[in-house]
């Protein structure tokens, strides 16, 4: 085990021993008269920073109408709201240790991390693919054999492409990097031939490039995976009410609104198109309302 990956376990372990007390969001949230609410750097359309300080994105407007019922809720519409950013690493134990309460990103629900966090209603549903060089000629996943291939430490892409790789003895080889801006800085950068992420965040980055058409998203989508909004485990009162406000955006026809504005709209800062169609996954759980994880 590496030092980092020790660090990481003693981090979540000693979040895990104080969370029972963290539990009541609500209350936590009364006392202070104030949410936190945690944000991603660069994970476009969904959540990322503009000019150096503006906070955007798809995921952070549905966060904005779950603060709005937090308000409504606790009769507090002078409520404060502190942001802080995280990342794929340390969202999980900062959010179960009480340094947030709220994160609504491009985070995976699955299995494994429903041991540790609770999620909310699925708002999206992504695949793992690759973006990688036109120049290259790269087409598939057989490809990349022995290959450097770029993805977030701490994503579930990673996993799902080494198990392809190893599968079908392609041999890839992994180049973590700490963030979405990183990996693909490592792409541009001609250090990795690919980078392997939810097909959504990679659309993103090529629509946000300097110069996108140089860069391409290619390979079947390997897993789908539904994003939802985090939020720590045994806590049911604060877990509806983050599951009314999203589903009263399904129900109303705002969230369909949202969707067109952040995927099928020019969006800042390029005012890039990402001309992404709402999935036949997404458009169900508009009518079912489910927050069942990937396994």
């Amino acid at each position: 085990m590496s030092s980092s990956s020790l660090a990481l376990r003693v981090l979540l372990g000693s979040a895990l021993c104080v969370a029972a007390a963290q539990a009541d969001t609500l209350q936590k949230i009364a006392d202070s008269n104030t949410i936190t609410v945690s944000y991603r750097e660069s994970a476009v359309p969904f959540s990322y920073v503009v000019n150096g300080d503006t906070i955007m994105g798809f995921s952070v407007d549905l966060s904005h109408a779950i603060v709005d019922a937090v308000r409504q809720r606790l009769g507090r519409p002078d409520l404060k709201v502190k942001y802080l950013p995280v990342n794929a690493q340390n969202r999980i134990p900062m959010l179960v240790a009480g340094n947030y309460d709220l994160e609504c990103g491009s985070t995976t629900n699955n299995v494994a991390r429903g041991k540790d966090v609770a999620f909310s209603i699925n708002f999206f549903y992504a695949g793992t693919r690759v973006l990688v060089r036109k120049a290259d000629g790269i087409g598939s996943y057989a490809d990349l054999a022995g290959k450097q291939v770029a993805s977030v430490a701490g994503s579930t892409n990673l996993k799902v492409l080494q198990q392809y790789s190893d599968e079908h003895r392609l041999n890839m080889q992994w180049q973590p990097a700490k963030d979405y801006a990183d990996a693909f800085g490592l792409l541009a950068a001609g250090k990795v031939s690919a980078v392997a992420q939810d097909d959504i965040l990679l659309f993103g980055m090529r629509a946000n490039a300097a110069n996108p058409e140089q860069f391409e998203v290619v390979g079947d989508t390997l897993q789908v995976e539904p994003y939802a909004c985090m939020l720590r485990k045994d806590d049911p009162a604060f877990k509806a009410l983050v599951d009314g406000a999203i589903a009263g955006l399904m129900r109303s026809g705002r969230f369909a609104r949202l969707y067109a504005l952040w995927f099928q709209s020019p969006i800042p800062p390029r005012q890039a198109m990402l001309s992404m169609p709402m999935s036949p996954a997404l458009q169900a759980n508009l009518r079912t309302l489910s927050d069942q994880p990937a396994r």
